[in-house]
């Protein structure tokens, strides 16, 4: 025995069909377009310690965004995060913050020892300070790091100096940031 239903539920069914065909190619479209964004973002943050007379700095990056760029730069065949990371690793990733990173206090410009890096989860801290430093009145900063391999990339600054907590963002376009205190 065969069953019709009426015109106006054949009806009804196919319409509801449409909607949902469109809202899954909606769907469909809107998860393909986030997972193919990236989002490329670093916080450094500057801290003024003053009974060491110091700038304490770290900054964090992506492991994976970093490496590309030190390959790109330096030495395609460089992979970092790895037990036996080639001592290279350290040396540029030293010389590229030195160049991308520059600090000027008071209207000089200041030397950073680079301290060292480590991992934690995918994430590259790396660690810098600068020593005898007196009284900070301003400081200005201008932090290019992934600019050249990620055009969208987006720093993150973060000061702590003194009583004065402060954060600005840095894009390719704007790269320089200026506080007072």
């Amino acid at each position: 025995m065969e069953c019709y239903l009426p015109f106006k539920n054949r009806l009804d069914l196919f319409v509801m069909h449409k909607y949902k065909l469109v809202l899954l190619i909606l769907v469909i479209s809107f998860l393909s377009f986030n997972t193919l964004h990236k989002y490329y973002v670093s916080v450094t943050e500057i801290e003024y310690i003053s009974e060491q007379k110091s700038l304490q700095i770290i900054s964090r990056v992506f492991i994976d965004d970093f490496e590309s760029t030190l390959r790109n730069r330096y030495d395609e065949r460089l992979t970092l995060a790895v037990d036996n990371e080639d001592e290279l690793v350290n040396y540029y990733t030293e010389r590229y913050l030195k160049e991308k990173l520059k600090i000027t206090i008071n209207g000089e410009p200041i030397q950073f020892n680079f301290i060292g890096k480590e991992y934690e989860d995918d994430l590259m801290l790396s660690y810098l300070e600068a020593v005898n430093l007196n009284e900070i009145s301003t400081i200005e900063v201008v932090n290019r790091v992934l600019f050249e391999t990620f055009p969208d990339q987006k720093n993150i600054v973060r000061f702590k100096i003194n009583s004065t907590n402060k954060s600005i963002l840095l894009v390719k376009e704007n790269d320089k940031g200026l506080l007072n205190l």
